[in-house]
């Protein structure tokens, strides 16, 4: 249960400005009986006041394999610092034949967007709204820059759908309502692009990498970490050690995935994968139109490396860098290094005293209960508990930063194979458990988890034609909250879940018949102890519409939050809070 602490309630006496939070639907009223794309996810809350607005791309065309570029230039007459900056895009695809393709949008090689596109219909041209808070990155922000969309694409006789986008910034100017926040100092790529692309990753040893020099102040470091599936590692989440493969007709590789952060070789952090589920993956007539989980739109997962700001201001070189454990061809990653520096002393020192993650290799165990058939179950399991603590010798005095991480994931896949039923059903779930703390007294508690299940069930008739069950429950789960010396100050819950079904039919022959069963729900609530509540709901049957509800559950059954939060489960350490 979340508990409002007394700066909580401090804050809520103060009259803070409250924003009445929308789900994204596929018009402005209600959607019900339509078949474009909705989803119950929450807009980014608005400060008060007008924003400016700086246009990235307006009505781009993409249909070929070819960039997007634009030029960048901070909003004229709006200061350089600001309450919010929010990135609002806007796609559509034509109706046709098209794949899931990834999108992905960059300024100065740092990623501000990253997701996936909603496959058309011959019946159906969907568009669909996309909204990312940037506040964090208003470092880059507010300096003049190269950008790009890159959205490949291929068009063709066979494959018609043509893909638009537009995209654009919003800063909305700080005021007595609506103070600025401590915002990172600097905002740095890993990639090497210098306007920004992925870099891919096919192998567990491959990385993304930079080798940099830091300022002599750095007190806070964090890395925003994406590891997003492409390829044969697009479906990682299905896959068997390579010993069980042939019996089971599935891929190899295992299903253990991990991103993994080093400094100087050594490990740093640990950012869990997500099993993103995209528009065409499985069954596509299962994500029409109510999409998977962050399917449009990913969220980056933000990795604490604080504990090593006093080894990264000696002035030395360090290569920061980023790999996946268990990539088997291939994941696109993207991050980002954002750190915070010390206003007062232009030089601090300190060092790593201790880090128990080194020599923990993420090696999972694997068991398997499978018979000379095929039949059976494969599970495998991996959990680690680390440790990494530094100093830094700071203007205010020593700072010991501490990380206090357990890492979970548990996978049990099992298979029932014969004449007539291949059935593969995968439980698993990522979780990640940690703390963050200073000795200044400030501390960052965070519970996520990743639940994902997935039953393929084929059936053979006795005239040869097949039936494909699919059913699908993802979720998506945060439990966050920060302290003073052990008094709770501000905690806030997410909790996203999409289920889905539907059923392929096939002919004797192979050919494709038709679906039936098409159902999906998803349910989005978030909640924190300032009273903010926002709850969204939809759900679809034969892939339309048939149900959405916001603020069900809520006070007053009406969804309202503060502009400061992140209901949708973007990152926040406290700064945004207590900065100011």
């Amino acid at each position: 249960m979340l508990r409002m602490g007394m700066f909580g309630r401090c804050l809520a006496a103060a009259g803070l400005s409250w924003f009445a939070c929308s789900a994204f639907a596929a018009t402005g009223g209600s959607p019900v009986g339509s078949t474009n794309v909705t989803t119950a996810d929450p807009a980014v809350p608005r400060p008060p006041g007008q924003p400016c607005v700086v246009q990235l791309f307006q009505d781009d065309v993409f249909n070929d394999f070819g960039t997007r570029p634009y030029s960048y230039t901070p909003p004229a007459g709006c200061g350089t610092k600001w309450a919010k900056v929010v990135l609002e895009a806007d796609f559509s695809v034509t109706a046709g034949v098209q794949y899931d393709r990834t999108a992905s949008i960059w300024l100065g090689g740092v990623d501000l967007y990253f997701g996936t596109t909603e496959e058309p219909s011959s019946t159906v041209a969907p568009s669909w709204h996309v909204e990312r808070d940037l506040t964090d990155y208003s470092a880059l922000l507010r300096n003049a820059g190269q950008g790009q969309a890159i959205l490949w694409n291929l068009v063709s006789s066979t494959y018609t759908g043509v893909i638009h986008g537009s995209a654009k910034l919003l800063f909305y100017p700080a005021s007595a309502r609506a103070p600025a926040p401590r915002v990172p100092d600097q905002v740095i790529p890993l990639g090497s692009d210098p306007v920004g692309s992925v870099t891919n990753l096919a192998t567990s040893t491959d990385q993304l990498s930079k080798t940099l020099t830091l300022p002599r102040n750095v007190v806070h470091a964090y890395l925003d970490v994406f590891a997003q599936s492409q390829n044969a590692d697009e479906f990682w989440y299905t896959c068997v050690p390579d010993q069980y493969a042939a019996a089971v007709q599935e891929c190899g590789g295992g299903n253990f995935r991990e991103a993994e952060v080093s400094i100087d070789g050594q490990p740093a952090g640990v950012a869990p994968v997500y099993p993103w589920v995209y528009t065409g993956g499985i069954d596509p007539y299962l994500w029409r139109p109510v999409t998977g989980v962050q399917t449009l739109n990913f969220m980056p997962y933000r990795v604490d490396l604080s504990p090593f700001a006093g080894m990264l201001s000696d002035g030395a070189q360090h290569t920061v860098a980023l790999n996946v454990a268990g990539a088997n061809n291939y994941f696109s990653t993207a991050a980002t290094l954002l750190v915070y520096q010390d206003s007062h002393s232009s030089q601090v020192t300190g060092g790593v005293t201790r880090n128990t993650l080194a020599g923990q290799a993420p090696t999972p165990t694997i068991a398997s209960t499978l018979d000379s058939t095929g039949n059976g179950g494969i599970t495998t399991h991996l959990k680690r508990h680390f440790t990494i603590e530094g100093y830094v010798d700071t203007s205010h005095g020593r700072v010991k930063n501490t990380v206090d991480q357990t890492v979970g994931f548990a996978d049990t896949q099992t298979f029932t194979i014969n004449a007539t039923t291949y059935r593969q059903v995968t439980d698993q779930l990522t979780s990640m458990d940690g703390t963050s703390s200073s000795s200044d007294g400030s501390s960052y508690t965070q519970h996520v988890s990743y639940p994902f299940r997935l039953d393929y069930n084929e059936q053979v008739a006795p005239d040869g034609s097949v039936a494909v069950a699919t059913t699908v429950a993802q979720g998506y789960r945060l439990d966050r909250s920060t302290g003073f010396f052990g008094f709770p100050l501000y905690a806030d819950r997410v909790d996203n879940t999409v289920d889905s079904a539907d059923t392929l039919d096939f002919d004797a022959g192979g050919n494709f018949t038709g679906h039936t069963g098409q159902a999906s729900t998803q349910a989005f609530a978030y909640r924190d102890t300032l009273g903010g509540c926002y709850r969204g709901g939809v759900g679809s049957a034969a892939g339309a519409v048939t149900a959405y509800t916001r603020g069900k559950g809520c006070p007053g059954g009406q969804n309202g939050v503060y502009w400061f939060s992140h209901p949708d489960g973007s990152s926040w350490q406290g700064d945004a809070l207590t900065g100011w």
